[in-house]
């Protein structure tokens, strides 16, 4: 086994401060959602304003991506990073602050939610198309599961911590702590250098934004192994999301416990970890037809949470759907670094976020009511059920079955990590 090209993107300076970032900040991103589910629950016992609060974050999120997207490829990719990490360490302050000295209202979760959507926005295609900046594209695939295995190693301490906040000493400390991960996870990303992307007189020729949206669209829609499994995944994330992050607190309330829940989260990124493991090795020349048949795996923790939610069938169910999603991220990330130009890349990264995003805030908004009207259990059932359509959906496209990947790409010189940068003129992943 040839450790050192496995572990070769460790070498480059800029990709080290870029996981470390990352990796910070999902310690507290971890955190974050089971704080708040419980934050809410507390306040007001009802999932329906639990969906509402988690509901108009990913719609703000979702309205703002194009807007990411296109900054992202404008400015400078690591201090878009920096800036959206202070903005979003600042909007977790403030939710902490009402949480802890008991002037949390809805509303005012309402407000700061939307507030932490915007600076998500702003940060995810920067986030998302940096490596394929910084990383040759023989090395991408190991980048890659790098950079998923350190953020979803801290997801697992994250989720455990979270859960044990919760309990022990509440909601609010957890959030305080997602505030402190931010603004570390920002002094991290000032220290990535990137070289410039893009023709050299793009800043003096300064395109319009609505010619930038159209040449990221032109980008997107040409290929159709993208808008199909974004189009899969708008459906699948709706459906995954309303029923996990919604429905899965109150069942875990009503059976599991919030400690157990915090675990069954851990044990999903735990199940992340092997999977990025397993993907630092692989060599699939389809990989993206293999990540996409992987995806029927989360329909396992939505069965559960609707037909055994006792901690043991959970934690089993949990670290499958973590293996099934890493192999899934990595395959996509990879696909998109080697058929997307450099230079384009994060605006078709924010057409690929907004289309699989899409649908998230009706999910989640809609779970509550549906699970009032239907029963809890019918709903989880039907939720797992259009995780599966989708899958079927996606691999019903040609282009996706006969996608191939580079096993052995030439090698691409990269700019040093430590050049300088020019004058200003990049969190489900899918789930």
């Amino acid at each position: 086994m040839d450790w050192s090209r496995t572990f070769a993107p460790l070498r480059n300076r800029a990709f080290r401060y870029l996981v470390a970032g990352r990796t910070v900040s999902v310690l507290g991103n971890a955190v974050a959602p089971i704080a708040l589910a419980f934050a809410v629950l507390d306040l007001t016992g009802s999932a329906r304003d639990l969906g509402l609060v988690v509901g108009v974050r990913s719609l703000a999120n979702v309205l703002f991506l194009l807007i990411g997207g296109v900054i992202a490829d404008r400015l400078p990719r690591h201090l878009v990073m920096v800036g959206a990490s202070l903005l979003a360490a600042g909007t977790q302050a403030a939710v902490a602050a009402t949480v802890l000295t008991g002037t949390a209202t809805i509303p005012l979760l309402l407000g700061l939610s939307a507030l932490n959507g915007i600076t998500a926005a702003l940060a995810q295609p920067a986030t998302a198309a940096v490596i394929g900046q910084i990383v040759p594209e023989e090395s991408r695939q190991q980048a890659n599961a790098i950079n998923r295995l350190g953020f979803t190693t801290a997801a697992i301490f994250g989720a455990s911590l979270g859960g044990l906040l919760v309990a022990a000493v509440g909601p609010g400390w957890g959030l305080a702590v997602d505030a402190a991960a931010f603004a570390a996870a920002a002094g991290l990303f000032a220290m990535v250098r990137v070289p410039r992307v893009g023709s050299a007189d793009r800043s003096r020729s300064a395109p319009t934004l609505f010619r930038e949206l159209r040449e990221g669209w032109v980008e997107f829609s040409s290929r159709t192994w993208l808008w199909a499994v974004v189009l899969g995944f708008c459906l699948l994330n709706a459906a995954y999301v309303g029923g996990v992050n919604v429905l899965g607190p109150v069942i875990a309330d009503e059976s599991i416990g919030r400690a157990g829940w915090g675990l069954v989260l851990a044990v999903k990124t735990a199940g992340m970890v092997v999977g990025a493991l397993v993907a630092l090795r692989l060599r699939i020349r389809r990989f993206l037809l293999f990540g996409v048949a992987c995806m029927a795996g989360p329909a396992l923790l939505l069965g559960g949470l609707a037909l055994a939610p006792y901690l043991v069938v959970l934690t089993v169910a949990a670290f499958l759907t973590g293996l099934a999603l890493e192999q899934f991220g990595i395959a996509w990330e990879t696909t998109m670094q080697e058929h997307v130009p450099a230079d384009k890349l994060a605006r078709v990264y924010s057409y690929d976020m907004l289309g699989s995003f899409l649908a998230i805030p009706i999910g989640q908004v809609a779970a509550g009511p549906l699970a009032e009207a239907l029963g809890t259990r019918v709903t989880l059932l039907g939720a797992s059920a259009l995780v599966l359509v989708a899958v079927l959906g996606m691999l019903a496209s040609r282009d996706v079955r006969r996608l191939e990947h580079r096993l052995d790409p030439p090698p691409t010189p990269v700019a040093p990590a430590t050049a300088a940068v020019t004058d200003p003129a990049e969190a489900l992943s899918k789930p």
